[in-house]
């Protein structure tokens, strides 16, 4: 096909995603809240709840992060950065990962994030959550937390999950492979980096 035939083709796809969008916000918003615990957690000021986290704000943001073992995680961390001021006036955003407070303060100053964390005080509420992987025999990190973003919200005394989507390649959240799909060659075996010298 020619340039503008496959520019064609691909903006008739975009607009067919556009309206499975607009059928998931439908979807999205009949859906019906799940009661969670008040979980703890640690702070980088010490102990902490969920409820706590929420701050002033009805509604919550909680990225599970796999921490500083995770490039990929890194990455989108890194472009949370970017757009937390426009979604911490909307709603309570918090970034947790299973590395202990010390080790997330140093690496969040070592590239700039300004978005709060913090660590389970316990691997319940990832687990309960769903974003758990168990240990498998071939895989070199063990346990481990599963990138993921659960949305949470007040209802009276009640906390509700209203909302939950994984994170991984090609998903809505990370910016830089929509720009890869770009290419004629997408990736071309590109993987994220913690640092580029």
């Amino acid at each position: 096909m020619t340039y503008s035939d496959t520019i064609a083709v691909l903006k008739a796809k975009r607009q067919e995603i556009e309206a499975l969008r607009v059928q998931m916000r439908e979807l999205q918003a009949t859906i019906e809240p799940e009661v969670v615990a008040d979980y703890d957690f640690t702070g980088w000021d010490g102990p902490t709840t969920l409820s706590q986290l929420f701050g002033d704000k009805r509604d919550l943001f909680v990225i599970h992060n796999m921490g500083t073992r995770c490039n990929y995680c890194t990455m989108w961390a890194d472009g949370f950065n970017g757009v937390y001021d426009h979604l911490a006036n909307r709603a309570a955003f918090v970034v947790a990962s299973p590395d202990e407070t010390a080790v997330q303060r140093q690496f969040a100053g070592s590239r700039g994030w300004r978005f709060p964390m913090v660590t389970p005080a316990s691997s319940d509420f990832t687990k309960d959550m769903g974003f758990w992987s168990p240990k498998a025999a071939d895989h070199p990190l063990g346990d481990m937390t599963w990138p993921g973003v659960s949305v949470f919200q007040k209802r009276g005394e009640a906390i509700v999950r209203v909302s939950d989507a994984e994170l991984g390649e090609y998903d809505d959240f990370c910016s830089v492979w929509h720009f890869l799909d770009l290419l004629p060659e997408r990736s071309a075996g590109w993987e994220p980096q913690a640092r580029y010298n």
